[in-house]
């Protein structure tokens, strides 16, 4: 009775192990742009339960693995407001360059890019197991005169630049 118990256990290894699984999926990303050029950062991702089972036995962070990657690719500081086992919740300073020129203002903010993380990603051990997708389904950028602009699917978005006049 226990060997057909040992080979069934054996077999769902093997399939774990052989099948890349599918991982953390970007839903949407959620930059709104303040007046000084701070900016709030909401992410959406979802966890496959192995990846909330790291997370829930502290073998990975992802508050700080996030904010890393922010860090890295804005060259900003970043503060975590909150993090959960579906989204993250980051204020990024400075993070557009602001300018105001006659009764003018412009918002620039950096380009995008989630390559990197894909890179990193295949830094580890278990990078053939697992298939990610670092884009988000939406990305939406609002700035405070309520303009938005929207992505869908990008790995890498340029800058943006938005003038708002005060007139």
């Amino acid at each position: 009775m226990k060997r057909p118990i040992c080979l069934a256990a054996i077999i769902l290894l093997v399939l774990l192990i052989a099948y890349p699984a599918q991982a953390f999926t970007a839903d949407s990303l959620a930059i709104s742009v303040k007046d000084n050029g701070d900016a709030s950062v909401t992410f959406d991702y979802t966890l496959t339960w192995m990846e909330n089972l790291a997370v829930f036995m502290r073998v990975a962070d992802p508050a700080t693995e996030l904010r890393n990657a922010l860090e890295s690719n804005f060259k900003k500081p970043v503060t975590i407001l909150g993090v959960s086992d579906r989204e993250a919740q980051f204020v990024v300073r400075d993070f557009a360059q602001v300018s105001r020129a006659d009764s003018a203002t412009t918002w620039k903010t950096p380009g995008l890019s989630f390559a990197a993380a894909d890179n990193v990603l295949k830094q580890y051990w278990f990078a053939p197991l697992v298939n990610p997708d670092f884009s988000p389904a939406v990305t939406e950028f609002t700035f405070p005169d309520r303009y938005k602009a929207e992505f869908e699917n990008k790995l890498e978005i340029g800058p943006i630049i938005h003038t708002e006049s005060e007139d």
